[in-house]
């Protein structure tokens, strides 16, 4: 190989699809390019069991640096440097591997009128989900409390704030602190789409399709992403949470 190539091993929240979305943007500005224009091929591992043989080719446990927050800096593998790297005492990346997916919180807001007719059958299809409660409370929430719920474009929509935030504050909400492998994902998944009608065409057994009546009254809040699921659990749970080991939130000080 004539080249020099530069081989990663990168970790994240969500890596995969991360990469692969910023790989694709990477590709789409490098087909705007000239040709005569020296353009950076780049590929990556599809699968942790692809990661896991690629990074075991490449490196051993001495490469890998801990880095903050759930990260690791990468070392250098080169062609032209005969397989010489960056040499640094650090956690297993392989042990890390192998270990599976990383245990995180995520937050469930059910919205009034719906956890008090509906609790036990939450509570047993979380159950039955794999999820474990860690953080229960219900609570009158605030008008700017709800309002940091809602996304931006609900925000910019004064009737839709209005009313969003109006049934909001209508009455007791609960909001429960669960925990598994993926939280955040799996919950977005059960939920389905913000709007009742789009889940019940997209699948009648998604929890909005069968609790959910409008797009304001849709039954459920849940985090959307690990860093708003953070946000969440340090917002309604600041007193901490009942058995949870969750290293994530640790290293974000929760």
């Amino acid at each position: 190989m004539s080249n020099p190539v530069l081989v990663c091993v990168l970790r994240r929240i969500d890596a995969f699809r991360a990469l692969g979305d910023a790989l694709e943007r990477l590709t789409q500005r490098r087909e705007k390019l000239s040709t005569t224009e020296s353009l950076l091929q780049a590929g990556m591992a599809l699968t942790p069991e692809v990661t896991f043989r690629q990074a075991a080719l490449f490196f051993t446990e001495t490469d890998f640096v801990t880095g903050k927050r759930g990260f690791y800096c990468f070392s250098i593998w080169c062609s032209c440097l005969a397989g010489q790297s960056q040499q640094s005492h650090a956690e297993s990346i392989f042990s890390y591997l192998q270990a599976g997916a990383q245990i995180l919180c995520t937050v469930l807001l059910i919205k009034p009128g719906v956890w008090s007719h509906n609790l036990v059958r939450i509570l047993q299809k979380l159950d039955l989900e794999k999820f474990r409660v860690v953080g229960m409370k219900h609570l009158n929430l605030e008008a700017g409390v709800a309002s940091g719920l809602l996304p931006s474009e609900e925000k910019q929509d004064p009737a839709a704030l209005e009313a969003h935030c109006s049934y909001l504050t209508s009455g007791t909400a609960l909001v429960l602190c669960l925990q598994r492998p993926n939280a955040v994902k799996k919950l977005m998944d059960l939920l389905g789409p913000e709007d009742p009608k789009l889940a019940q065409a997209q699948d009648p057994f998604l929890w909005r399709a069968q609790y959910g009546t409008s797009a304001v009254q849709n039954g459920f809040y849940g985090s959307k992403s690990y860093q708003i699921a953070v946000r969440d659990v340090k917002l309604f749970f600041p007193e901490g949470l009942c058995g949870a080991e969750c290293q994530t939130l640790e290293e974000e000080e929760v």
